[in-house]
C-alpha cells in the first residue's frame, strides 16, 4: 500500500546548527510535520482522535537515512507513504526533497495506543479506512 502525500517546509535559522546546515534531529520534526499535515488532509486531527476515540499514535522506531544537507531558506518537500498498515501499526515510508534532489528518507513506524493505558489498540476501523483510500471526507 502506498498513499503519497507531500507537504512544504521552509529552513528556519532555527533549523540550522552551527554550521549553517539543518540540524540532523530537526529532519525529525519535518517528518512529523507532515504526518500529521496528511492526518488532517483526511479530516483526521490528532485532537479528534484524543477526544473522540482516546487514541494516540506514538513512533515506535524510526530509521533515517541522510544524504544531501538542507541549509538556510531552503524550501523543501516532505513526502509520505504508508508501506504497512496492521491492526494497531503504521508504517510509513518518507523523503525530504529540495526540487529534484533527495536530502533524506526515513522508515518510521507508528503504533496506535489507548489513552488510558498506553498500550497498543486497534486503529478504529473508520479511521483505517479513510487512511487505506486516502479520501478527503465531506
Amino acid at each position: 500500500m502506498s498513499i503519497s502525500f507531500s507537504w512544504p517546509v521552509r529552513v528556519y535559522f532555527e533549523d540550522t546548527d552551527a554550521g549553517g546546515i539543518v540540524f540532523y534531529g530537526n529532519y525529525l520534526k519535518f517528518y512529523e510535520r507532515a504526518r500529521t499535515e496528511w492526518l488532517r488532509s483526511m479530516g483526521i486531527g490528532q485532537q479528534f482522535l484524543k477526544d473522540e476515540y482516546r487514541i494516540l499514535f506514538v513512533v515506535k522506531n524510526v530509521s533515517v537515512d541522510y544524504k544531501r544537507s538542507a541549509v538556510l531558506d531552503d524550501c523543501l518537500q516532505v513526502t509520505t507513504g504508508i508501506s504497512r498498515m496492521k491492526g494497531a501499526s503504521l508504517e510509513f515510508e518518507q523523503a525530504v526533497w529540495r526540487e529534484d534532489t533527495l536530502l533524506s528518507t526515513a522508515t518510521v513506524k507508528v503504533v496506535c495506543v489507548g489513552m488510558d493505558n498506553m498500550k497498543p489498540a486497534p486503529i478504529p476501523g473508520d479511521i483505517a479506512a479513510r487512511m487505506r483510500a486516502g479520501l478527503n471526507p465531506e
